[in-house]
């Protein structure tokens, strides 16, 4: 694993549980885990760059990109290989420099593009088999935070404060 710059993440499955929620006027909720949050922000902090690929649109995902403060989010995407793709070009570099988390088959192709595939502890079989590391936890429940602490400690950038008033809520 070479020094990743670029963290890529689907959305569902990922930074949720996957889980769609609809009320009975047809609204969606989805619940995102407070760790992931505070570790995206401190892999942002330390020059890091994130970017969301999502098959669904979601007006609550569009808002905790906002919150989180990060710019590069791509909805309603049915060709995630090609997406990373723009991205990569978009801002000069390599896909290899790139980091891609996923859980399904529609992420499959952007993950055999990065130069490290992530799959989450529930993601399907297949996705598994291509990832160079599954995390211990499930997504939507602090498995990014577990990757970017992973990425972090490889570089030695890794110093979490005991004290600290950064929070990803």
């Amino acid at each position: 694993m070479k020094e990743i710059r670029l963290l890529v993440l689907d959305v569902d499955g990922v930074l949720t549980d996957g889980t769609i929620r609809l009320d009975k006027d047809g609204d969606h909720a989805k619940a995102f885990h407070v760790r992931d949050g505070w570790a995206i922000k401190k892999w942002l902090r330390q020059g890091g760059q994130i970017a969301l690929i999502s098959g669904r649109k979601s007006p609550e995902v569009r808002e905790r990109a906002r919150e989180l403060g990060i710019e590069w989010v791509r909805e309603g995407v049915s060709d995630k290989g090609a997406a990373l793709d723009t991205l990569v070009t978009s801002i000069g570099m390599s896909a290899r420099d790139a980091a891609f988390v996923g859980d399904d088959i529609p992420d499959l192709d952007a993950m055999r593009l990065c130069g490290f595939a992530v799959a989450v502890a529930d993601a399907s079989p297949t996705v598994k088999r291509v990832a160079g590391f599954v995390t211990r936890s499930n997504g939507g429940h602090g498995a990014v935070a577990e990757v970017i602490e992973l990425l972090l400690r490889k570089e030695n950038r890794w110093l979490p404060a005991a004290r600290s008033n950064e929070s990803g809520q």
